[in-house]
């Protein structure tokens, strides 16, 4: 039997099942009119259960750090589209989040649970809190990268999830680690960014902060150009610190993020404020990672790789080379090979997350990362299974080719259920 301890330890961010026995007690008195809605709001936004347009029922939000599950996982997300969701469907999102629409307030209490039993967690993927953290899809497996940063990413996560000093901050923080200059995270966008750097032969990062879209659209300016690993969580902590003090961004919700911050400032003199925050106590303590780092290592689970030197039967369709080359990249391991699963509108019916779950453990090591760009990664795919694979993805209706080309559109639910929605853009797209 599966004990609580190791449920925790299946994903990046803990599960904690008293949080969902609390999250049902507060149910309860919200539907015995003991909690006001905006009393309630605040509890159900913490654990990931989002208000709809729709009269009461609400959107799901389950966080994947860095896109990341395992073929188990999959197979719950299925579970959860087929039982819980209405539309029948799960919807990946531009931060790697898997999102279920039109639930009932007493089913999300099961859908958190189920998913907490293979190590998935809605904490903190709503409000005004640090979002679910997103990463390159090929960190770890790209030719070009300076190392991977999923391990400090993970850190990163689980360092600053249930954080007393992120709980309620002014406004939201969306953070993003690249692997390497090309930035395939698209830090320069986020409020918060990581670029690994190597510096006398240290590992740190390049920290960007103040970047966004929406009204005002910033490109994070350079926080640091180079900060220690040791050190990137003790600099994290700062700038939260200086951005919850700020009560001009408190009084107007929509100019409350931390490019608001940094464009009212500047750059050096927000840097300064970071730099003032670091000589106080709190400050000294160890900031050291290792005790957070995610550490999974994918390559023992991977398939072997075939040493007859062949890498399909010859005899492949038309059809599949033109897929393959859209969807297949080199991966720097030799013999393996990436494979880019096209999502239309990244949506997912329970079929399709069942079918992906036994491809990634037929093929992939048993895992998966969903992107930004609404698609799928498998990795640690041998050359000689990448036929096998397409051919797995063609029975679920997700062997598209041409992936995150013109014709591949990122699309938001909108107005389907989105409050803020102003189209139907997933008509549009």
């Amino acid at each position: 039997m599966t004990t609580t301890k190791e449920k925790r330890a299946k994903g990046v961010v803990p599960y904690l099942p008293e949080e969902i026995d609390t999250l049902q007690a507060e149910v309860k008195r919200f539907r015995s009119g003991e909690l006001s809605e905006a009393q309630f709001i605040g509890m159900r936004l913490k654990q990931g259960v989002y208000g709809q347009r729709q009269a009461d029922v609400q959107m799901i939000r389950v966080k994947c750090p860095f896109g990341g599950v395992t073929a188990e996982q999959l197979e719950a997300l299925g579970r959860v589209a087929e039982e819980y969701a209405p539309l029948k469907k799960g919807h990946i999102t531009t931060r790697e989040n898997i999102q279920y629409h039109h639930v009932k307030l007493e089913s999300a209490l099961e859908v958190l649970r189920i998913l907490g039993e293979t190590g998935l967690t809605t904490r903190e993927a709503c409000g005004n809190t640090i979002r679910n953290v997103t990463g390159c899809p090929r960190a770890g497996v790209c030719p070009g990268e300076i190392f991977d940063p999923t391990p400090y990413l993970g850190a990163y996560a689980r360092f600053f999830v249930r954080h007393p000093y992120t709980q309620l901050m002014p406004r939201k923080v969306k953070t993003a680690f690249s692997g390497c200059e090309s930035d395939c995270a698209i830090t320069a966008i986020h409020d918060l960014g990581f670029i690994p750097k190597i510096k006398d032969g240290r590992k740190g990062f390049k920290i960007v902060v103040g970047g966004g879209t929406s009204i005002m659209p910033r490109i994070a300016p350079t926080l640091y150009e180079f900060v220690p690993v040791e050190d990137y969580l003790r600099i994290c902590e700062a700038v939260f610190r200086v951005f919850n003090v700020q009560d001009i961004e408190r009084k107007n919700r929509a100019k409350a993020r931390i490019k608001f911050t940094v464009n009212r400032l500047g750059i050096d003199a927000f840097r300064k404020l970071v730099e003032e925050e670091l000589k106080n106590d709190w400050a000294k303590r160890s900031f050291d990672p290792t005790p957070y780092l995610w550490t999974d290592n994918e390559s023992a689970d991977a398939p072997k790789v075939s040493t007859n030197g062949h890498r399909s039967n010859g005899n492949a369709p038309i059809e599949f080379g033109v897929w393959a080359s859209t969807n297949v990249e080199d991966q720097r391991q030799k013999g393996y090979k990436v494979v880019n699963v096209t999502v239309v509108q990244g949506d997912l019916s329970p079929v399709q997350f069942r079918g992906l779950g036994k491809i990634a453990n037929q093929y992939a090591g048993g895992r998966a990362r969903f992107t930004a760009q609404q698609n799928i990664v498998f990795r640690w795919v041998p050359e000689d299974k990448v036929e096998d694979l397409w051919k797995a993805l063609k029975a679920i209706n997700l062997a598209e080719p041409k992936v995150n080309e013109i014709t591949d559109v990122v699309t938001c639910p909108g107005t389907d259920s989105c409050k803020l929605g102003i189209t139907s853009s997933m008509g549009v797209g």
